[in-house]
């Protein structure tokens, strides 16, 4: 018989994750109490649930600016979700906030390997936003990114548009 799985480590798992109740302890049984595992395990059970969302219409969404220190480097980007709800939350502000960074800081010329016109050749972790590791979470890409906040939300996300300015360029 399978041992219970406490509720600290239920409370603890859902702090870290965003993910409900029920499904933290269902990946914690899961994963035998083994905290790592059940991360692993809802990780993955969020790219599926984010999959099948992706489809969903996503026209409400920010527009969130960022300005580099000393005003040389302004980016402006637009995510995109379902219901203005999820709009006004603060983890979807958050990762828009934090694309607005990561576009500032890296420079990424598009957002996925679909939108690189046929014939150019691109570095996908240089050149694609989503396929960048996060300049924050060193072990996760942007796209790991959106779909925990997809988890979260679960509403369908998606970056549709950025502009990035720099001084002289």
């Amino acid at each position: 018989m399978a041992q219970p799985v406490s509720t600290e480590a239920i409370k603890d798992l859902r702090e870290k994750t965003g993910a409900g109740v029920m499904e933290c302890k269902r990946a914690l049984t899961e994963a035998g109490g083994d905290f790592k595992k059940a991360e692993e395990f809802l990780r993955q059970r969020g790219l599926a649930v984010a999959e099948k969302r992706a489809e969903r219409l996503a026209s409400q969404g920010v527009i969130d600016a960022y300005i580099h220190a000393g005003g040389r480097i302004g980016v402006l980007v637009e995510l995109n979700c379902e219901t203005d709800f999820v709009a006004r939350t603060d983890d979807f502000r958050a990762l828009a906030h934090d694309l607005a960074m990561q576009i500032a800081a890296t420079d990424p010329k598009y957002i996925s390997t679909e939108d690189v016109p046929a014939g150019e050749e691109v570095n996908p972790e240089q050149d694609c936003l989503l396929s960048q590791p996060s300049i924050r979470y060193s072990n996760l890409t942007v796209l790991d990114l959106i779909h925990q906040t997809i988890t979260k939300t679960g509403e369908a996300i998606r970056v549709r548009r950025f502009v990035r300015y720099e001084l002289g360029r």
